[in-house]
C-alpha cells in the first residue's frame, strides 16, 4: 500500500512537473533603450503591418493609432487590443526584438502570460526573422501612446491564462513557413502572406467549439465581428468565380465590377491592402484563386450565360427602367417594396464603385446565410470621410423587421436559383437590436486605415 502510495505521488508531481513547463514562459527583460532603426526596415515593416491589417485591432475609431483598447467579440466574451505603441509603461517599449517575436511564434508577451488566440499567432508563427524584425523596427517608430487596456470580460474560467497553453499544445502548428517546390515562386509568396500574416483562415474558415480554426475546412467561410466571412475555396458562393485578375483587383480598390464592393471587416483589408507593391497584391490573389481552383464546366457556363445577360439586359420599358421581373416573383409581398427602395440604384446600369450592384452578380444574394445582405439592408454604407466612396442609405429606420425579410425574399428568387432563407424576419430582429453584433464601417476611406487616424503612410 505504501509503495502504491509513493507512486501515486510521484506520477501527481510528474503530471504537474510537466504541466509547469508546457505552461511556464520567463519573464523577458526589458530593454534600457530602442536601439536605432533602418529607414529601409521602417518602410518595409510599414508594408507588413498592412499586410496584417494590425491598426484595424489595436485601434479604437477615432482613437490613437496602435494604442489598443478595442473590444472584440468572440464566443467566449469580450477581449479587448493592446497597446503596440513603445509607450514603455502600458505599450511595447520595454520590449526586445526577442520578446516581439517570442509573441508572435508562441503567443506569450515579455512578462511570459499566454496571449489569447484572438491575437492570431496561430498565423503569425509563419513570419520570417526577417519580417519580424521589420514589422518590430516600424512599431517601435510610431508615436509612443499612453493608455492601458480595459479588462478582458470572459466567460469563467476561460479569464485563467494558463489554460491557454492547453489550447496550444491542441491546435498549434510548428512554426516557419515551408514553400512548396512544385509551385511558382509569386504562388508562395502570396502564400507565405495569405496563410501568414494577412491570416486570411482567421475570418474565412469555420472555427470549432474551442475557437480554433477546421484544419480539414479551409477557407469553407467563417464570422468576423458580426459579418459572415464568404467560402473563398471551391465552395465559393460568387456567382461569377473569381480569377486571379478579378481579385486582384478587388483588393487594391476594395471593389469590383463583377462582385461589388468590400464591406465591413473587409473594408479594412482592402484599405490598408493599398499600401502594398502591386507584386504582392498580385502574388496573393495567384495563391487564392489557386485555393479556389477552376470552376466546374456547369459552373463556368452559368456565368457566361449571366455576364450575357448582364451585359444586355432585357428592359420592361415605360418609364421604369426596370429589369423585366418574371411573373412568378412579380406577386410576392416585396416586390412593391423593392421597386420604391432598391431598383433606382440597383437597376439604374450606372456603373460601380458609385451605382449599385445588379443583384444577379452579388454573393450576398447568392450565399446560403444572408446575414450580409440583412446587415446592409439595415445599416446601408456609410461614406467614407472626406473623399468620394461607395455609399448606400440605412433602412432601418424606414422599414420593419417583417418587411426586410419580405425584400430579401423577393430578391433571392428574382436574382438567385438558392433555396428561400429560413427566418430572416428573426434575424434582422437579432441584428437590428443588437443581440446579433456587426460592425459597421464606410467601403472606402474607412475607420482605422492609416490616413484616419494620423498615420503617416510613408516611413
Amino acid at each position: 500500500m505504501r509503495i502504491r502510495s509513493l507512486a501515486l505521488i510521484a506520477v501527481v508531481l510528474a503530471g504537474a512537473a510537466g504541466a509547469f513547463f508546457v505552461i511556464w514562459r520567463p519573464e523577458i527583460p526589458a530593454q534600457a533603450q530602442a536601439p536605432s532603426f533602418d529607414p529601409a526596415l521602417i518602410a518595409k515593416g510599414r508594408e507588413l503591418a498592412a499586410v496584417g491589417n494590425c491598426i484595424a485591432c489595436h485601434t479604437v475609431p477615432g482613437g490613437e493609432a496602435f494604442a489598443g483598447g478595442l473590444a472584440i467579440p468572440t464566443p467566449f466574451g469580450t477581449i479587448h487590443s493592446t497597446n503596440i505603441t513603445p509607450d514603455r509603461e502600458t505599450g511595447i517599449g520595454g520590449w526586445s526584438l526577442a520578446a516581439f517575436s517570442r509573441s508572435m511564434r508562441e503567443g506569450v508577451d515579455r512578462a511570459g502570460n499566454h496571449l489569447y488566440p484572438a491575437f492570431p499567432y496561430d498565423h503569425y508563427r509563419l513570419v520570417s526573422d526577417a519580417d519580424n524584425e521589420a514589422l518590430y523596427t516600424y512599431l517601435m517608430t510610431r508615436a509612443p501612446v499612453r493608455q492601458d487596456a480595459p479588462p478582458n470580460e470572459l466567460v469563467f474560467p476561460l479569464g485563467f491564462r494558463p489554460l491557454i497553453a492547453g489550447w496550444k499544445l491542441l491546435f498549434l502548428q510548428p512554426a516557419g513557413f515551408t514553400p512548396d517546390p512544385a509551385k511558382s515562386e509569386e504562388w508562395n509568396r502570396g502564400a507565405y502572406l495569405a496563410e501568414g500574416l494577412g491570416h486570411c483562415g482567421g475570418c474565412h474558415t469555420p472555427r470549432n467549439g474551442l475557437g480554433a480554426q477546421i484544419a480539414d475546412q479551409p477557407f469553407d467561410g467563417g464570422e468576423a465581428e458580426g459579418w459572415h466571412a464568404y467560402a473563398i475555396n471551391a465552395n465559393s458562393p460568387a456567382p461569377i468565380p473569381w480569377e486571379s485578375e478579378s481579385l486582384a483587383f478587388y483588393l487594391r480598390h476594395g471593389w469590383h465590377e463583377l462582385h461589388g464592393v468590400s464591406r465591413g471587416p473587409m473594408a479594412e483589408v482592402t484599405g490598408n491592402l493599398a499600401g502594398l507593391p502591386d507584386s504582392d497584391i498580385e502574388a496573393i490573389a495567384v495563391y487564392v484563386a489557386d485555393v479556389m481552383g477552376e470552376p466546374s464546366p456547369e459552373r463556368r457556363q452559368h456565368a457566361e450565360r449571366l455576364l450575357e445577360t448582364v451585359d444586355a439586359p432585357e428592359r420592361t420599358g415605360g418609364d421604369a427602367d426596370t429589369l423585366a421581373v418574371p411573373p412568378d416573383v412579380a406577386g410576392m409581398p416585396g416586390a412593391a417594396l423593392y421597386a420604391a427602395a432598391c431598383a433606382t440604384c440597383h437597376e439604374s446600369g450606372r456603373p460601380l464603385p458609385y451605382g449599385g450592384l445588379d443583384f444577379r452578380l452579388s454573393t450576398a444574394v447568392n450565399a446560403d446565410n444572408p446575414q450580409n445582405i440583412v446587415t446592409v439592408t439595415l445599416f446601408g454604407l456609410p461614406p467614407a470621410d472626406g473623399e468620394a466612396s461607395s455609399v448606400m442609405p440605412g433602412f432601418a429606420g424606414a422599414l420593419d423587421d417583417r418587411q426586410v425579410a419580405d425584400i430579401l425574399a423577393y430578391m433571392r428568387a428574382r436574382f438567385s436559383s438558392g433555396t428561400a432563407w429560413p427566418d430572416v424576419a428573426e434575424m434582422t430582429r437579432r441584428t437590428r437590436s443588437g443581440e446579433h453584433k456587426v460592425v459597421v464601417r464606410p467601403s472606402d476611406g474607412i475607420e482605422r486605415a492609416p490616413l484616419n487616424v494620423g498615420v503617416e503612410v510613408g516611413p
